[in-house]
């Protein structure tokens, strides 16, 4: 089996699972959020991922990435809250892998996926850090920590 028929005819069962995780997490703008504005967010990254497999092509994954980092620094969120969806995207196809396909075709399965998936978050995490050095962060005040040495 291939893994782009089984993501296509998964999407549901894969969405389904990773907005229920998403719902079940402490972030607040994710709680904040309807499930149903979540799910739609999950789509787009699910459809992103798909493409890029399908194309091999991880442009678009990396462009989406970059301006979603924009997006969600602007409105406030952490960077630990975007890459935990794309995480739980990302366990949700790797379930439905182990599911359904033989082992010896898992390697490459979860090599496209957590490539694809990571070339996102990296993109995500390079534009997060670039917006936080152009913005003016507090520092931490940590000379208690090093009192009497």
């Amino acid at each position: 089996m291939d893994l782009i028929p089984l993501l296509e005819r998964r999407r549901d069962q894969i969405l389904a699972e990773a907005t229920d995780k998403l719902a079940r997490t402490r972030h607040s703008h994710y709680a904040a959020s309807a499930q149903a504005e979540n799910r739609q967010r999950l789509s787009r990254l699910y459809d992103l991922t798909l493409e890029s497999i399908r194309t091999r092509n991880l442009v678009p994954m990396i462009e989406f990435a970059e301006a979603l980092a924009e997006e969600r620094f602007k409105g406030g969120f952490d960077l630990q809250e975007v890459q935990t969806a794309f995480n739980l995207l990302e366990e949700a196809i790797w379930k439905q892998v182990t599911d359904e396909m033989d082992c010896d075709q898992y390697p490459q399965a979860f090599g496209l996926t957590s490539t694809t998936l990571g070339a996102g978050k990296e993109a995500l995490a390079r534009q997060y850090v670039s917006l936080a050095s152009r913005s003016q962060v507090r520092s931490l005040d940590l000379s208690q920590l090093f009192r009497g040495l």
